[in-house]
C-alpha cells in the first residue's frame, strides 16, 4: 500500500503564508509528477502546481509569483510554500502522486488538509 499525508493546514491572516507537505510511505514506488490541488467550498477541484521528475513546474493563473512547489525524493515528499494568501485561496488542498514505477498510469491521492484565509 502506498499512502499520502498532507500537512500544514491551518488558520492565516490575508497577506500571510503557510507551508504544506505531503509525505508518501510504503513499499514498491517511486513518486515521478507531483500535483497539488485546491478545492474551495462549493466549487470544482483545479490544479495549482505540478512538479515533474524532469524538473519542469507547472502554476495555475492565480498562483503565479505567489505560490512554489519543491520536492526532495529522499523524503517522499513534495511542498507548497503559499505566500501572499488570499481569503480566495481558502479550502482544501490536496497532493497527488503520479507511480513511475509503472508503465501504466497510476496515481495515488491524499486525503486533504484545510486551509482558511481570513480578510
Amino acid at each position: 500500500q502506498v499512502q499520502l499525508v498532507e500537512s500544514g493546514g491551518g488558520l492565516v491572516q490575508a497577506g500571510g503564508s503557510l507551508r504544506l507537505s505531503c509525505a508518501a510511505s510504503g513499499s514498491n514506488f517511486r513518486i515521478g509528477t507531483w500535483e497539488w490541488y485546491h478545492q474551495a467550498p462549493g466549487k470544482q477541484r483545479e490544479l495549482v502546481g505540478r512538479i515533474t521528475d524532469t524538473g519542469s513546474i507547472y502554476y495555475a493563473d492565480s498562483v503565479k509569483g505567489r505560490f512554489g512547489i519543491s520536492r526532495d525524493n529522499a523524503k517522499n515528499t513534495v511542498y507548497l510554500q503559499m505566500n501572499g494568501l488570499k481569503p480566495e485561496d481558502t479550502g482544501v488542498y490536496y497532493c497527488k502522486g503520479n507511480d513511475a514505477l509503472v508503465y501504466y498510469d497510476l496515481d495515488y491521492w491524499g486525503k486533504g488538509t484545510l486551509v482558511t484565509v481570513s480578510s
